[in-house]
């Protein structure tokens, strides 16, 4: 629950204040608990995570690309907050709606420089 509530405070700060170091540390450890839960649902989010991964660590930054994963994995924890436990339901919502509002931002960001 810890690491839930710091990713969400982290993500309320804006992408920009997360050091990329600490965002792929995060996401490493999110991906890892994903993959090994045996739970469809959330291994398609670890998966959804390590294209995210892959599009942040390349050569050329995609802010597309990363806006419509993030929107992506916006969808997906908004799936799974629904039928998260009461505790979770609210963090969950959270994070869903951060990351889907991070990821439009960020696709409309790149379709004005186009």
């Amino acid at each position: 629950m810890d690491h839930l509530l710091a990713t969400v405070s982290a993500l309320k700060n804006g992408l920009t204040s997360l050091p990329l170091g600490s965002a792929m540390d995060n996401t490493e450890t999110w991906q890892q608990q994903f993959l090994q839960s045996g739970k469809p649902e959330l291994q398609d989010i670890a998966r959804e995570i390590g294209s995210l991964q892959s599009l942040l660590t390349s050569s050329v930054l995609a802010p597309a690309a990363i806006g419509r994963s993030l929107a992506i994995l916006g969808d997906q924890t908004g799936q799974v907050a629904a039928s998260a436990a009461a505790e979770f339901k609210k963090p969950l919502t959270e994070l869903a709606d951060s990351l889907r509002r991070h990821g439009a931002e960020l696709q409309a960001h790149a379709a004005k420089k186009r």
